[in-house]
């Protein structure tokens, strides 16, 4: 009887501990910073909100807010707890990416492989392009320099 026990309430405190992780596609709030900084940036605009663990040892939060521009593209700015701005990602049209970023495109992977095209900007001012592809049924993100060198591919989950 005291083994029953022993194994009910472990299996109650594993029940407790699981309720406390954060699904990575749960809808969050962030901290007032965050909030004070985004409407700053972007007046009138509504975020919706998800939390990220980043870093080598996922120690380090980021809050994602998800919007529309102006252009009704689709927007994603990234912030860290303290409010300051890690990243600006906005969708734009293959005619937006650099001549040289496109021939590198079509020499290398067929047109309908292309499934989303973004422009980044990180905190340090670095632009960039980010093409989300498909190939041998995973997904990549070939990322190009502000001129549309290439710079590297990354498998993405």
């Amino acid at each position: 009887m005291k083994k029953v026990f022993l194994i009910l309430i472990l299996l109650y405190n594993c029940l407790l501990s699981a309720q406390n992780q954060v699904s990575p596609n749960t809808t969050v709030t962030p901290p007032e910073k965050v909030l004070f900084t985004f409407q700053k940036e972007y007046p009138g605009k509504v975020a919706v909100w998800a939390l990220k663990y980043v870093g080598d040892d996922d120690d380090e939060i980021r809050y994602e807010g998800k919007f529309r521009t102006n252009e009704n593209t689709e927007s994603l700015a990234v912030y860290d707890n303290l409010g300051v701005l890690k990243a600006f990602e906005t969708q734009i049209p293959l005619s937006k990416l650099p001549q040289k970023a496109q021939n590198y495109l079509k020499k290398n992977y067929p047109a309908k492989a292309v499934k989303e095209i973004a422009l980044v900007v990180d905190d340090q001012n670095k632009t960039t392009y980010e093409v989300g592809i498909v190939k041998d049924a995973k997904f990549y993100d070939v990322v190009f320099d502000k001129n549309g060198g290439f710079d590297v591919i990354v498998q993405k989950d």
